[in-house]
């Protein structure tokens, strides 16, 4: 009995990539917002670049609070899909990078309290989520966004959302 080859490298990441490009091009706002996302394994980094449409007090200035609670909602809404889709693609019950595949509806934010620790630069700024918790129905998400220096948080956010059913 021989074992099954394993799939190349490139191959694998190349699934992976393009079942994040369709879970993040799903949503306009983040088109519009302009993040992205960085994979690095199952490690997810969200990127807001800086564009001028983004500053909220041009005398600072400054990024607008909205658009800042947008990144961090955002990162911790794609960071809870991914989790579920990475299961599901690392198991094989799920090929997100063919064309007919139905890739999971978003979790929905039950409550989301952002803590503005300070002015958001005109420059890039960065997020990352860590899930606390999640289960069938529930999750928890803390989310922390920075610019220059990652010890030095402009933002900070814990959000609660309702998980999706998953049908099938």
């Amino acid at each position: 009995m021989s074992r099954q080859r394993p799939e190349p490298v490139q191959v694998v990441k190349q699934r992976r990539d393009a079942a994040l490009k369709s879970l993040v091009h799903g949503v306009p706002y983040i088109q519009f917002l302009g993040i992205e996302f960085d994979r690095r394994g199952d490690e997810l980094t969200a990127v807001l670049p800086f564009d001028e449409k983004l500053i909220g007090n041009p005398l600072l200035p400054a990024l607008h609070g909205g658009v800042t609670a947008a990144f961090l909602e955002v990162t911790a809404i794609i960071e809870l899909s991914w989790s579920m889709l990475w299961e599901e693609m690392e198991s094989g019950r799920l090929d997100a990078s063919a064309p007919d595949t139905a890739l999971p509806r978003l979790p929905k934010t039950i409550d989301f309290t952002v803590d503005y620790l300070r002015s958001g630069l005109p420059r890039d700024a960065y997020a990352r989520a860590r899930i606390n918790r999640s289960g069938r129905r529930y999750a928890s998400v803390h989310v922390e966004a920075w610019q220059d220096n990652r010890a030095r948080l402009f933002a900070q956010a814990t959000g609660h959302f309702l998980m999706p059913g998953r049908d099938g």
